[in-house]
């Protein structure tokens, strides 16, 4: 995936501007895609050029004028070309697996290293869980929308969950 086809799916509802855009990549697609808002207005104005994406200014009174991007017709082309591409699964590069797997070379550190990263993961999971009680509390009553929003939220649980289980047993099993 690239960093263009998450910014059309954040504007595909709704015209942002770049400060909106990164904003919101901070709370929402930003659980799993990274980019810095440098990364975003590159992005934005290489979609601009290539018509993906169109930008209308507006007048604000008392604060510098915003502009307004939204996704134009063959943005929404591209986005659903996209879409229909089959994915790979992700490859895992992750530094504690490697950390891990070397690591009785340094036990102690590795122990502290899990702790560590026992705490992330359930702050992250607190997190999604907050989100979940605050806009999926009932699944059934979802919009079309929101049903595809909250799936990345779950999977989102899971991958937390999976961690810490893990974490758990490392643990244990390092004791």
């Amino acid at each position: 995936m690239a960093l263009t086809h998450a910014i059309l799916a954040r504007l595909i509802d709704t015209p942002l501007s770049g400060y909106d855009i990164a904003q919101q990549f901070d709370g929402s697609v930003g659980y799993f895609w990274a980019a810095s808002h440098q990364q975003i207005y590159r992005e934005l104005s290489k979609l601009e050029q290539q018509g993906w994406i169109a930008g209308e200014t507006v007048l604000q009174s008392g604060k510098p004028d915003k502009k307004l991007y939204y996704v134009t017709e063959i943005g929404k082309q591209q986005l659903k070309s996209w879409i229909a591409s089959p994915s790979e699964a992700s490859p895992i590069k992750d530094d504690l697996l490697v950390k891990i797997f070397a690591g009785y070379v340094a036990p102690q550190a590795i122990a502290i290293e899990l702790k560590r990263h026992q705490k992330a993961h359930q702050e992250k999971l607190a997190v999604y869980k907050a989100i979940e009680q605050k806009y999926f509390s009932n699944p059934q009553i979802l919009s079309e929308i929101e049903k595809f929003q909250y799936l990345t939220l779950l999977n989102g649980i899971s991958y937390e969950t999976h961690w810490l289980s893990w974490i758990d047993r490392a643990i244990e099993l390092l004791k």
